[in-house]
């Protein structure tokens, strides 16, 4: 009796962690969301700075570099998503 006690418990120990909320996809969809218009948001900063008053040159060349890198991974996330979608569309009912 004592062994299976012990059994029990140790499964319940190693399943104990499936139970527990995940964080899900929406919530890592909103943070990146929320990551892509920070950089959109300093970026931008940078480019009136740079315009107005005569900032650093080499700060504007690198916002803009990290825009563009957010607005290509921003397409390439979002041809992914059309393209899942359009396989789940063509799928026999």
């Amino acid at each position: 009796m004592d062994i299976r006690n012990a059994l029990i418990a140790q499964n319940y120990a190693s399943n104990l962690a499936a139970t527990k909320a995940q964080p899900t996809a929406g919530a890592a969809l909103t943070g990146a969301a929320q990551d892509f218009m920070a950089t959109l948001r300093q970026s931008e900063q940078a480019a009136m700075t740079a315009m107005t008053q005569g900032g650093d040159p080499h700060t504007l060349v690198q916002a803009l570099a990290q825009t563009e890198l957010a607005v290509q991974t921003a397409v390439t996330v979002r041809d992914k998503v059309v393209e899942a979608y359009q396989e789940i569309l063509r799928m026999p009912v």
